[in-house]
């Protein structure tokens, strides 16, 4: 089966969908799934643009509202994670996954489905570490603090995902797994994103989090995007018996959306022909959710999950064969993830434009009835019930002490995970990354130019085959460079780089006055946007 993956969308869907379209009508290839990896821009109406974590200049309606209304359906399947530009009251409606349109499905905070045999997972958001160990304690209205931390990446979803036993097809995440440049062609990344060198040779650009689920899961594909550019590697897993068969994972990372190249790419995947056409449960999935259901936690204290450490009576929530049978058998072996979306917002409607809309913490009738069906803690609900009760807000209060935990987590013991920060320290142009500290000022973006119109190139760039030891260790070597006939073994194909119609150049904004393409100064946590007109080039 044909399935389309994408980059950073940025609520472009009329442009990506209209970009499959034009695919098809020159070269007869239809995808049967489109994954998305973060940025997707879920924005119904103004309110939902309020809870977008980006300077007021970048939040713009795009198009998904078309979708949400009905007035447009997406014309193939699409999956998609969230990364750390989304419309977050909306997400946060469904955090075990939904529909947020027809035929549009988000996997939730962390997710696994299955599409035609094959089992795709994700995670949303980005790796903090100053918010890793925390609680979903956000809810809208957000304030200038919980705007960005209602997408920072948890604990409790990594430890969910790592109690996963049966192989992972494809995995997503928006940011990058830390160490993933090092089994690539490091020199071409280096050449067109120069400002990535220091984190790259210190090892601390991209997500330790996601670095351990690529160890645990070892996956046969993993996308990502978030840092707008284009980068593959393949890498094969250390086995951990004789007995163990051999494992590797093609990494391909995506560039932005349209009019910037390299957004899309078709990759064909092996499936079962015996499977239907629906998107649905996957059933160890759905199992690990019920058993890890009592460390749901909704408080901002910080806490670790279940270790081997001798302070918990139980540490491992890998679910046996037995439980699986009995989600089964719930579901009466039916897994096709029911058509159950339903509006729970004002759709934005041009000729009544309502600029001071405000965002209201939503309880979905998807989450309802998931938690309904297998047993599970509706986290809103949680949240509303915990704000009822006045032990937690929506706004950030002084530190309180940490109170001890029960059996299931400790605050005080030390984390299995590595808590290095991570996530994009290096200067990105391409990237719109927030002052933490508050205010929106030094932001500017880059100009975008139209892609070249030609043909697809029928390749990408699987290089440099290495051993991935447990530790994720760095190779000093260079990756090698590419070849024709790597990439064709890689299994990746059909690269688009096609002009959309009526795309046009976004002006350039910031810079020095006289026209010189400097570099701004900037703020200490705000280090990612300014002009960078050099670096263009390069690309």
């Amino acid at each position: 089966m044909k399935v389309a993956v994408a980059g950073c969308c940025h609520g472009a869907l009329d442009k990506m969908y209209e970009t499959l379209e034009l695919l098809q009508r020159r070269h007869n290839v239809w995808p049967d799934l489109l994954l998305c990896c973060g940025d997707f821009q879920a924005v119904r109406n103004e309110a939902d643009l309020r809870c977008m974590a980006v300077p007021a200049k970048y939040r713009h309606m795009q198009t998904f509202y078309r979708y949400y209304s009905g007035e447009k359906k997406a014309p193939v399947l699409t999956v998609f994670i969230g990364g750390n530009h989304e419309a977050s009251n909306h997400l946060q409606e469904l955090p075990y996954g939904g529909w947020v349109a027809p035929n549009i499905y988000y996997l939730g905070y962390a997710g696994v489905v299955r599409f035609r045999g094959v089992r795709i997972g994700g995670i949303s958001g980005i790796f903090k570490s100053h918010d890793y160990r925390k609680g979903h304690f956000e809810c809208p209205p957000y304030n200038q603090q919980t705007i960005r931390s209602a997408y920072h990446v948890r604990n409790i979803e990594v430890f969910k995902l790592k109690q996963l036993k049966r192989p992972i097809d494809i995995f997503m995440s928006h940011d990058w797994p830390r160490s993933i440049y090092h089994y690539g062609n490091k020199k071409q990344l280096l050449k067109m994103k120069s400002f990535f060198r220091q984190e790259v040779e210190s090892n601390t650009l991209g997500s330790p989090a996601a670095s351990e689920l690529l160890q645990h899961l070892k996956p046969t594909y993993w996308f990502s995007a978030h840092l707008h550019v284009k980068f593959a590697a393949f890498m094969q897993h250390e086995t951990n018996s004789k007995e163990e068969l051999p494992k590797a994972t093609k990494f391909l990372a995506l560039d932005k959306c349209l009019p910037h190249r390299d957004f899309l790419q078709i990759i064909d995947i092996e499936h079962d022909p015996s499977a239907g056409d629906s998107l649905e449960y996957d059933a160890e999935w759905i199992a690990v959710l019920k058993a890890t259901n009592s460390l749901v936690n909704v408080t901002q204290s910080t806490w670790n999950m279940p270790e081997k450490n001798g302070l918990h009576a139980k540490w491992d929530y890998s679910v046996t064969e037995e439980a699986i049978k009995e989600v089964l058998e719930e579901l009466n072996h039916n897994l096709k993830i029911p058509c159950n979306f339903t509006l729970t917002a004002a759709c934005y409607d041009p000729s009544k434009p309502q600029k001071h809309m405000e965002p209201v913490h939503t309880i979905n009738p998807q989450t309802t009835e998931f938690c309904a069906q297998f047993g599970l803690t509706d986290i809103n609900d949680r949240i509303q019930q915990a704000k009822e009760e006045g032990s937690v807000r929506g706004e950030y209060e002084e530190e309180e002490e940490e109170e001890e935990m029960d059996s299931t987590g400790s605050a005080e013991e030390p984390s299995e995970y590595n808590t290095d920060n991570s996530g994009l320290s290096s200067i990105n142009p391409d990237e719109i990354m927030l002052d933490e500290e508050g205010g929106d000022e030094d932001l500017s973006t880059c100009s975008v130019d139209p892609s070249p119109d030609h043909p697809p190139d029928f390749s990408a760039s699987f290089s440099d085959i290495r051993i991935m030891p447990d530790s994720m260790a760095v190779s000093s070597d260079d990756a090698m460079d590419s070849t024709n006939e790597e990439l064709e073994k890689s299994g990746v194909s059909k690269q688009v780089e096609e002009k959309s119609l009526n795309d046009r150049p976004l002006k350039r904004i910031g810079g020095s006055e006289n026209g010189n393409s400097g570099i701004k100064k900037i703020k200490r946590r705000n280090q990612a946007i300014y002009a960078a007109e050099d670096e263009d080039k390069t690309e």
